[in-house]
């Protein structure tokens, strides 16, 4: 469940105040749609949708968000898949005030193996984890992920999730971020590299 509150709060923590375009900020944990209170974006912003499918073992989690966001983040669309289990996003966009963009599309679900190969493990109590564990890659997951989170706040805690990704989760980057009462430092480091080594992630 830590490793989802990561996602939620990469997403949530892109909300930002400023000025030029207002746009509706909420969250629902479960849901497919949500309503909030408007915010007044920073320049260059656009309303954004993102809706997130969280699937570990037999449990799925629904994470949808509506927000501002940068523009050039409107392309925003991806997957990673870990240890028993993935997660997928999805984002769509619109430029007016308050308007309220069209339901997100999830990545297509695509089994065919990709050739590459990645060490997988998920750690709920570490800002990394070790394993010998690989998964085979599939569809457009090229990329060996390491994602290192540290959360401070009302919750604090680290994760970390090794797995295969897309590059879109791959070019986050390094993030410190700041929402209400927590700050969150993630880090997504990423190789294309077939067998990569965990140990140099």
């Amino acid at each position: 469940m830590n490793t989802l509150l990561a996602f939620i709060y990469v997403l949530s923590a892109l909300v930002t105040t400023g000025y030029a375009l207002s746009c509706v900020n909420c969250v629902n944990l479960g849901g497919s749609s949500c309503t909030g209170k408007s915010v007044t974006c920073p320049a260059g912003s656009v309303c954004a949708s993102h809706y997130v499918l969280a699937k570990s073992g037999s449990e799925d989690s629904h994470i949808f968000i509506r927000s501002c966001l940068p523009k050039k983040q409107c392309t925003l669309e991806g997957s990673v898949t870990f240890t028993d289990g993935n997660i997928k996003i999805g984002t769509s966009c619109c430029n007016a005030k308050n308007c309220n963009p069209t339901f997100p599309l999830l990545p297509d679900d695509n089994s065919q193996v990709n050739n590459i190969t990645c060490p997988a493990c998920i750690s709920e109590d570490s800002e990394t984890c070790s394993t010998s564990e690989t998964i085979l890659c599939t569809g457009n997951e090229t990329q060996c992920i390491l994602q290192s989170t540290k959360i401070k706040g009302s919750k604090s805690f680290p994760v970390a999730l090794r797995g295969c990704s897309t590059k879109s989760f791959c070019d986050l980057g390094s993030q410190t971020l700041k929402h209400r009462d927590t700050t969150l430092n993630v880090k997504f480091t990423c190789t294309n590299e077939n067998n990569y080594s965990h140990s140099e992630l």
